[in-house]
């Protein structure tokens, strides 16, 4: 089954030409999603000139693979939250969730958006945890946060399956993102707003003769850039030191309609795993689970994860029938679990960056188009300091040395050895890594039968990418730069391709050569 999620499924996003001349505006955002097309609207709304470059087509990042929970109850918990950026912080990170939240139905309510928006109770269970009392330990905490009608309750309502003791969190909010992004860049556009697809920028300055330069030599003159990639292309270090990259997995099964309670659904355990409804036909509804998260490129059978799902989710929801949807997406963990929301470290005041969504993307990229709006009209904004992105939280220091420690370890995949494959036994769409002398080569045999060769080292920082069966990408296990199969960046912070080759040694060119292509091989099977 090809990879699709629910929403690009049943919505499409409007289609726009590249830029194809120099142009001046007063805030140019880089990035199509709902980080860009949030702040591009709030800008817009100030009165500003903006402009929106995308890479790619709208939303088809992040955004279009998304699970799409609007919550307060967040993925790392008010309690590790508490104990990093103190009480102040927690209050803070729960405030600004929930005015996100607010800000998203005011938008929708406002513009009359039809995008299936509904409010729903959420619910955070515990069940299989070995840690005790971790859900009593939430409550006091997210209570402490402002978060006074949170309960703790006995069951949740979701049917079948007893998720025993859970916390209810009240007022939480689910939509479908495409058709609400749909209307935000119809909306931008009509009231004079400029979007341009398939623009990949290469180059950054800020400062007082602030501009971007596109892949195509076009140049976007501003007063201010913002930079609402999933993860920054406008820097090598700086934040990505802070931050990690992780697949998670989704899988939509057919239920009756009617067979689940509606509500958000999240539980405690690692890997950990989500669940909502949404809704098909006359007859059933899709219950869209999550999980089974691993460090991008850090897995040699991704396709695994969706089995686990599967069995998760087959064993506690007996009226799933046929798997409609399945699909992955990328999430950005800081290490001190907040976002990067703010004026770019070490550069001009001009700089701002979204990201580092930490599970809860949808919330932390309108409260970082809120902030960054702020940031650029010269108004305070209370939320500033916890989400800077020059920020050191010397509390999350442990995370940051595991974190980077992990990174340093993928580079020993240079000294690894990695065999010449049989290229005859390679199954059509498939790809594989291994090593030419010094060269570390990846190698993709398309549909045809031909074998791409390409260099397996990332343009970033040169960590050694790996193949991802799932999605049929070239991954970096280092800093989550994605490359499709035949080596055309999809995913930052690499913003150039991986390098084809020509020049192999003599007995990988007479093998390749010498081998049959064989059209008709099945890729063998791989059990968990």
């Amino acid at each position: 089954m090809e990879t699709k999620s629910v929403w690009q499924a049943t919505a499409s996003m409007p289609k726009f030409s590249p830029l194809a001349d120099n142009l001046n505006v007063e805030v140019c955002i880089v990035g199509g999603g709902i980080a860009g097309l949030t702040t591009a609207y709030l800008l817009m709304k100030e009165g500003l000139k903006v402009c929106v470059l995308e890479a790619l087509d709208l939303a088809s990042g992040q955004t279009g693979k998304t699970t799409a929970h609007f919550v307060t109850a967040l993925d790392d918990r008010f309690f590790a939250i508490e104990k990093i950026h103190g009480e102040d912080g927690a209050k803070i990170a729960a405030d600004s969730h929930r005015m996100a939240i607010e800000k998203v139905e005011k938008i929708v309510r406002d513009e009359k958006i039809e995008c299936d928006l509904e409010r729903l109770d959420g619910y955070l269970f515990s069940k299989g945890d070995s840690r005790v009392n971790v859900l009593e330990k939430e409550l006091e905490a997210a209570r402490r946060a402002g978060l006074a009608d949170v309960e703790l309750i006995a069951n949740s309502t979701i049917g079948s399956f007893n998720t025993g003791q859970c916390l209810r969190f009240p007022n939480q909010l689910q939509l479908h993102p495409l058709k609400y992004l749909a209307a935000l860049a119809k909306i931008i556009t009509e009231r004079g707003g400029l979007i341009y697809t398939n623009t990949r920028v290469k180059e950054f300055q800020g400062g007082d003769l602030a501009f971007v330069k596109t892949e195509s030599g076009h140049k976007v003159t501003a007063r201010s850039i913002v930079v609402a990639t999933n993860s920054p292309v406008n820097d090598l270090f700086a934040i990505h030191t802070k931050q990690a990259p992780y697949r998670t997995y989704v899988l939509g099964f057919k239920v009756p309609k009617g067979s689940l309670s509606k509500g958000l659904y999240w539980d405690t355990l690692d890997p950990y795993h989500y669940l909502r409804l949404e809704k098909g036909d006359d007859t059933h509804e899709v219950l869209i689970v999550g999980g089974e998260d691993h460090k991008t490129g850090q897995d040699d059978h991704p396709e695994n994860r969706f089995e686990s799902l599967e069995r998760w989710t087959r064993d506690r929801f007996l009226m799933t029938s046929d798997i409609l949807y399945k699909w992955s997406g990328q999430v950005m963990e800081p290490v001190d679990g907040m976002a990067f929301l703010g004026r770019n470290p070490m550069d001009r005041n001009n700089v701002y960056v979204i990201t580092g969504d930490s599970g809860n993307g949808m919330t932390h990229c309108t409260i970082g188009a809120m902030l960054v709006s702020d940031q650029i009209m010269g108004r305070e904004n209370r939320w500033e300091k916890l989400y800077n992105p020059s920020r050191i939280s010397l509390r999350a220091t442990p995370e940051f040395l595991k974190e980077n420690l992990n990174v340093a370890a993928q580079y020993g995949d240079w000294l690894a050895v990695k065999a010449k494959p049989n290229f005859a036994d390679l199954p059509a769409g498939e790809g594989t890594v291994f090593r030419d002398g010094l060269k570390m080569v990846a190698a993709f045999k398309n549909e045809s039968g031909d074998i791409e060769l390409m260099s397996a080292s990332c343009p970033h920082l040169a960590g050694v990418v790996a193949w991802n069966d799932v999605e049929k990408s070239w991954d970096c296990p280092c800093h989550g730069s994605r490359f499709d199969a035949h080596g055309k960046v999809i995913e930052g912070p690499a913003f150039s391709d991986l390098k084809k080759l020509k020049g192999l040694g003599d007995e990988v060119v007479a093998d390749l050569k010498a081998q049959p292509k064989n059209k008709e091989r099945k890729k063998p099977e791989v059990h968990p």
